[in-house]
């Protein structure tokens, strides 16, 4: 019997000498591990690509993470053929042997939690602490899922019915496709991995080509843990051919994406078709994009709703799909508000988060598509408001972008409704509580958000009718943990598929009711 599941502690590197000088130490180990090559895993067997690419460090681009083998959809076909084959054996390891797998992946990253966590600080720029923070989730996705496993394993009875004997049993699917993203390239790479491979499914994995290295160290894990042969598939290379091959593929059963809106929908749309040889309705879950932010009324502590809002929207540079990308303020409070989130964020620090002794509050960006981008934004922001932080002072030779903040916004302005996915924070004044709800609501996600306010009443018509699928009263609207805050939105936020919830484990099983005569 396992321990009851508590999520993983963090450290402060603020405060706790001996953390940050083994993350120091990690990160000078790791150093040294830079530029090694990183083939296909296929069946079992280390695979040569059709070609090679880089994965270069954001935070210093003539630094070289790995050198990765890319493969062609041929080779992406032939991981689909070799996991439904593996399936077949696969299925019918008692679950609680799978569980165990996953007990011992974690076990595993707790002893490298340094290392792993380094390992992201160069290949996504990650700065310590988030770093630190996606390793433990990762430790704890593999922890609840083993434990969800056991719980939905075995029999579940129904209701009694004379003469007849009845059941329900959760039974694997097949092959699942995971297409994870890069900016929780080691958490949500994993979660999304072991959920599916614990409940008996096989998996092929397209990593992020923005994050390649740090899922191949996933896949080292999991096999040291375990993991037979074949069960688990590594195919890095395009979205276009070896992405949209594991998707159409007759055998893929499940795919499970998270990213973007736009890959999202297409996903959706290619799985939707039933190609020849397909036997069944494929199942898709999405966890998309966001416009979140956070709402602050009259009766907020200010202090506590700034530092929320600040932490929300610059933490790993504004890079996650749950950041505060708005800020929204009723008119009596907005210029005090205002003034104490610049004055915050002006304090943050960028910088390379991979060398020297700091631990710097922001890194680079994670790519020049994003850089460009991003920056292109900031433009478009200039010109719809009044620009109150900006032009701060980064280094040179990665993708850096200082905290950027945009006041006096309309609702329906562009940098109030597009996904920006960076370090800006667009600023919009309410006439009072209902309005800023308006505007919260006012967009097509709806993931997380926040409200700071002591009136009861607001709280519970939050409850109610701020429509994001991860509602945070009087904190900052990031920072989900596993099975405390289940994550997922709606709308084009994705299919609401509550990531480290207990309604997760089931999207990767299916029902078989069994009745005898007695």
């Amino acid at each position: 019997m396992l321990p009851a599941y508590t999520p993983e502690p963090y450290v402060n590197f603020g405060e706790d000498e001996n953390a940050r000088s083994r993350m120091l130490a990690a990160l000078e180990s790791v150093g040294r591990e830079l530029g090694k090559s990183y083939p296909l895993w296929i069946d079992g067997e280390s695979v040569s690509g059709a070609g090679t690419f880089q994965s270069i460090s954001p935070g210093k681009l003539d630094r070289v993470v790995g050198e990765v083998a890319k493969a062609s959809p041929e080779q992406a076909d032939r991981a689909v053929r070799a996991a439904a084959k593996r399936f077949e054996t696969w299925s019918q390891v008692d679950p609680f042997e799978r569980a165990m797998i996953l007990v011992r992946a974690a076990a595993i990253m707790r002893r490298r939690v340094y290392e792993l966590s380094a390992w992201m600080c160069y290949e996504v720029s990650k700065p310590w602490l988030e770093a630190y923070a996606d390793t433990c989730e990762a430790i704890d996705f593999c922890e609840f899922y083993a434990r969800e496993m056991i719980r939905l394993s075995g029999r579940h009875e129904t209701t009694p019915f004379a003469d007849e004997d009845n059941s329900v049993h959760y039974i694997p699917l097949g092959v699942v496709g995971v297409i994870p993203p890069w900016n929780f390239p080691l958490a949500i790479c994993m979660g999304m991995s072991v959920a599916a491979l614990v409940a008996g499914n096989t998996v092929v994995l397209k990593p992020s080509s923005d994050s390649p290295v740090i899922a191949a160290k996933m896949v080292e894990i999991l096999t040291e843990a375990g993991l037979p042969p074949g069960v688990l598939n590594f195919v890095p290379g395009g979205g276009g051919d070896v992405g949209e091959t594991i998707v159409d593929h007759p055998l893929t059963r499940m795919v499970a994406f998270t990213g973007s809106m736009a890959v999202g929908l297409r996903i959706n749309e290619r799985a939707a078709k039933v190609n020849e040889g397909q036997i069944w309705v494929k199942r898709v879950i999405l966890e998309m994009g966001g416009k979140d932010g956070t709402l602050v009324d009259e009766t907020a502590d200010l202090a506590a709703a700034a530092t929320g809002a600040v932490a929300g929207a610059f933490g790993f540079q504004g890079q996650k799909c749950s950041a505060c990308s708005r800020l929204v303020v009723v008119d009596s409070v907005y210029d005090e508000v205002l003034e104490s989130v610049v004055e915050q964020s002006r304090k943050l620090t960028v910088g390379d988060t991979c060398v020297g002794g700091d631990d710097y509050s922001m890194g680079a960006v994670i790519n020049e598509a994003a850089f460009k981008s991003i920056n292109d934004y900031i433009g478009v922001g200039k010109g719809e408001g009044r620009v109150v932080l900006s032009d701060g002072e980064v280094p040179s030779g990665g993708h850096f972008i200082p905290p950027t903040i945009i006041a006096d916004l309309d609702a329906g302005a562009r940098i109030s409704q597009e996904e920006i996915f960076g370090p800006v924070l667009s600023v919009i004044k309410a006439s009072d509580f209902e309005d800023g709800l308006r505007i919260m609501n006012g967009t097509i996600y709806g993931l997380t958000g926040a409200l700071y306010s002591r009136d009861r009443d607001r709280l519970k018509r939050a409850r109610e009718s701020f429509h994001v699928g991860n509602l945070y009263l009087n904190r900052k609207c990031t920072g989900a943990l596993v099975d405390v805050q289940p994550f997922g939105g709606f709308n084009m936020s994705g299919t609401n598929s509550k990531a480290g919830g207990r309604d997760y484990m089931n999207m990767f099983l299916q029902g078989k009711s069994i009745t005898e005569r007695v």
